[in-house]
């Protein structure tokens, strides 16, 4: 792996932000509104007449935990559709840019990006709801660090199909996250799932992040088997998503649809 190259691709991604007013309205304006509806609701179910139990408040932390995966897969997808809609699709790859070179670049920005729209939630919740994500302690790294990997995995899968079936599949962008979302028990732990349903839902890394957060917030610590199963299967999903891009590159390539898509 080239360092310069991975350096300026980096410098590609970051100038289309310091460039672009909308852009960074967008980090922050859905996820900002996520949280104001969500820290509302939560307000209403604990001090309304239905007066739940503070566990509500939970909702808040994976709201806040749900955007870094979902952030983490959108930076890397929509980084290739940048370069798609830009016409700059094939100078990218004329270049001597590998894949992982690629995909490295788009992690380095995409992670920056989270990091600040994180911390620009964590604080709005402290402010206006006491929720304070820094409650999560220790455990806030590795579950940070799960669910990063996890969206560069599905990521790479959503950037994958959209190389093979063309940009009539760019919706798979900001569709296939939110496939996930029911099962992942990113709101609501994977009890409350379909008994038949629950076995997928553990085959989730996502799934281990945040019933691990919940227990963290009830006070019971960060359980070690739940961080290796959401490790282990990050690895496999990881390895599998790059393993079929890299394939459905070398079909799109060698059909073709590489040229076709970068100048449509």
């Amino acid at each position: 792996m080239n360092l310069h190259r991975v350096g300026g691709l980096i410098l590609r991604y970051t100038f289309l932000y310091t460039r672009s007013v909308p852009r960074v309205l967008e980090m922050f304006f859905w996820p900002v509104m996520d949280l104001l509806v969500w820290g509302m609701l939560t307000q209403y179910l604990q001090t309304g007449p239905y007066h739940l139990p503070a566990f509500i408040r939970f909702l808040l932390g994976g709201m806040i935990l749900w955007d870094v995966l979902y952030r983490a897969q959108q930076a890397t997808t929509i980084s290739f559709l940048e370069d798609v809609w830009a016409r700059n699709l094939m100078n990218v790859f004329v270049a001597p840019v590998r894949l992982r070179e690629f995909f490295a670049a788009t992690f380095c920005v995409g992670t920056l990006k989270i990091v600040v729209t994180v911390a620009v939630l964590a604080v709005l919740s402290a402010t206006f709801y006491d929720f304070h994500l820094l409650s999560l302690g220790s455990a806030l790294a590795p579950l940070f660090v799960n669910l990063l990997i996890m969206g560069w995995s599905v990521g790479i899968l959503t950037t994958g199909m959209i190389l093979r079936w063309g940009q009539a599949s760019e919706a798979l962008a900001w569709g296939i996250p939110f496939l996930l979302q029911p099962v992942c028990a990113a709101f609501y732990p994977v009890s409350t799932l379909p008994g038949w349903l629950q076995p997928v839902s553990l085959a989730i890394p996502a799934t281990h992040v945040f019933e691990g957060m919940r227990e963290v917030l009830a006070g019971q610590g960060l359980s070690p088997a739940r961080l290796a199963w959401a490790f282990s299967l990050n690895l496999v999903y990881l390895s599998a998503a790059s393993l079929l891009f890299r394939r459905l590159f070398h079909q799109a390539r060698s059909k073709g649809l590489l040229a076709k898509l970068g100048t449509q």
